[in-house]
């Protein structure tokens, strides 16, 4: 059964939300909506990219953070309340020097007010990039 607030929710209906944010700029895609997960896709192209060549620790964030927030915006009713990231950590396992980096959100907790995303960055052999987790803050809108 999907955990999303809509579970007819499909990639199209929020990639509008991206446009003009950071995602859009360094090329973020959701690409895939599952039962209880989000996957979105990055370019390893120069804006992600650090001095050395190699994938900028900051754009796998960028990834993480982005699948974690959208992930918490599509479970909660966003008429009535707003996702807000709380902590993120990364680590950082293999360089990625160019292609296309592959995000996967899965859930650890779902409560009233946190949500705790896991999230496993690949890259296009399907190696391990980077393990991230976020807590977000579901936070009610003022009226």
């Amino acid at each position: 059964m999907p955990i999303w607030f809509n579970p007819a929710v499909k990639p199209a209906d929020i990639q509008p939300l991206a446009k003009n944010t950071l995602g859009d700029h360094i090329g973020i895609v959701i690409t895939e909506i599952g039962e209880d997960y989000l996957k979105a896709t990055m370019p390893v192209d120069q804006r992600t990219r650090q001095p050395y060549g190699l994938l900028h620790g900051g754009a796998s964030v960028a990834l993480a953070e982005t699948l974690g927030s959208v992930a918490s915006h599509l479970v909660v009713d966003s008429s009535k309340f707003n996702s807000v990231g709380l902590e993120i950590n990364a680590n950082h396992l293999r360089g990625v020097r160019e292609g296309v980096v592959t995000g996967i959100a899965r859930p650890l907790h779902v409560g009233k007010t946190t949500h705790v995303w896991d999230i496993k960055i690949y890259d296009d052999r399907e190696k391990l990039v980077c393990v991230s987790r976020i807590t977000v803050a579901i936070v009610k809108k003022e009226s």
